[in-house]
């Protein structure tokens, strides 16, 4: 650019030496202004104008402050609010969740005391409840057994798989037999090759001075197995005396297991 008379010293244009409107868009070049000179802009705005924008002073430090976590948040304690912060379908799963102990199969959530804002692993509460039944009912034929020590009651087995370590198991059984005189019984329970209970005598069931006794008697236990595991448990009867006792014969013998919750 040519003069007229000497060059006039280089000297700073300030906001003030330009009128409103000089700078339009198409004067901008592309690229010219940075992100920081933008945030440092915005920044300034909101310092300076917080009586124009209806916001406190301390609300304008939080926005500056804050102006790179809004465009994507990371949450390191509770997410709050409604709106725009939500949480996706089947995201919260037992790792986002505040408990106390490690799980133990079949057992449920709950909140304790002195466990403020968590939950705790424990076992479902009100004992006492029938949680699975097993059965078997003998339909074969008759079956005679003289042996002075305690012998299989064929068939009269039957398995179950407990839900939880310290359950119960009532164990029923009614075993059917026809005594003459002079003949009797006595039996067990036997829980894999442990017998769990036993009548004191080899006759604690009798015929004594009749001809024939048709008998069908009812026992009952009940077992602690302490396990989950699967466990077979069967009935074992010994004669009397070695005498003959035919069992299953007008009606059949049979076992019951029922497992009661602690």
């Amino acid at each position: 650019m040519s003069y007229i008379g000497s060059t006039p010293a280089n000297k700073l244009v300030t906001s003030s030496d330009m009128e409103d409107g000089i700078v339009t868009t198409p004067k901008i070049a592309d690229d010219a202004a940075t992100a920081d000179k933008i945030a440092n802009a915005v920044n300034s705005a909101i310092s300076d104008n917080t009586a124009k924008t209806g916001i406190s002073s301390a609300q304008a430090s939080a926005i500056i402050a804050n102006t790179a976590k809004t465009t994507n948040a990371t949450h390191s304690g509770e997410v709050t609010g409604s709106g725009a912060l939500t949480i996706a379908d089947n995201i919260v799963d037992e790792a986002n969740l505040k408990v106390s102990n490690a799980p133990t199969n079949g057992y449920f959530l709950a909140a304790q005391s002195g466990n403020t804002g968590g939950l705790t692993w424990q076992e479902a509460g009100g004992g006492g409840k029938i949680l699975q039944v097993s059965s078997f009912v003998q339909t074969s034929s008759t079956q005679t057994l003289s042996s002075d020590s305690f012998a299989d009651l064929s068939g009269v087995t039957v398995a179950i798989t407990p839900s939880a370590s310290n359950s119960k198991i009532l164990i029923i059984t009614n075993i059917a037999s026809n005594l003459q005189n002079d003949e009797g019984y006595g039996m067990q329970f036997v829980r894999g090759s442990t017998s769990v209970y036993a009548t004191l005598e080899r006759y604690s069931v009798y015929g004594y001075g009749i001809t024939t006794l048709y008998n069908f008697t009812n026992f009952q236990f009940i077992d602690s197995p302490n396990t989950t595991s699967e466990i077979t448990y069967k009935v074992q009867v010994r004669s009397h005396q070695s005498s003959a006792v035919v069992y299953n014969t007008s009606v059949n013998s049979n076992i019951y297991l029922m497992e009661i919750g602690a």
